[in-house]
């Protein structure tokens, strides 16, 4: 009887170790996950181009810059569009915590935007090293 109590303790304190361990694991990302994030708020036309109201946030010490492009969802024929701007890092508040800005972005040339149409618009992180991440993406109509 001695035998399988003390087996039964074991494996209990055994479940219990794997389980708290398991929940801080489960707890770690979330909080770790809080910088570099961004998302879409809302897109405007903003003339001669667009503009989008973009929520981020970002680590502390990071050297990157927050870049917007639009494109028009559904060009028919030569009537493609595009549009970007950036907001340098020094523009940037990096700090953890959620930020607000607005990126103005600027037609290529030839292109042009239009209350009523459908634009594609993409936001992502990029750095001194060429790379990109945290990208969002959504269509909105103007």
């Amino acid at each position: 009887m001695k035998s399988s109590r003390l087996r039964r303790r074991l494996i209990g304190t055994a479940v219990t170790a794997v389980l708290a361990g398991a929940g801080v694991l489960v707890a770690a990302p979330a909080a770790v996950a809080k910088a570099n994030l961004l998302a879409i708020d809302k897109v405007t036309l903003h003339e001669p181009g667009l503009q989008v109201k973009v929520t981020y946030s970002c680590d502390t010490g990071i050297d990157h810059q927050l870049v917007a492009n639009a494109e028009k969802a559904n060009p028919v024929g030569h009537d493609y569009s595009s549009a970007a701007g950036t907001l340098k890092k020094d523009k940037l508040v990096c700090d953890y915590a959620d930020h607000t800005a607005r990126v103005t972005m600027r037609p290529a040339a030839g292109s042009h935007f239009a209350k009523g149409e459908k634009v594609k618009v993409t936001v992502f992180y990029f750095d001194n090293d060429g790379f990109s991440y945290a990208h969002q993406e959504t269509v909105s109509v103007l």
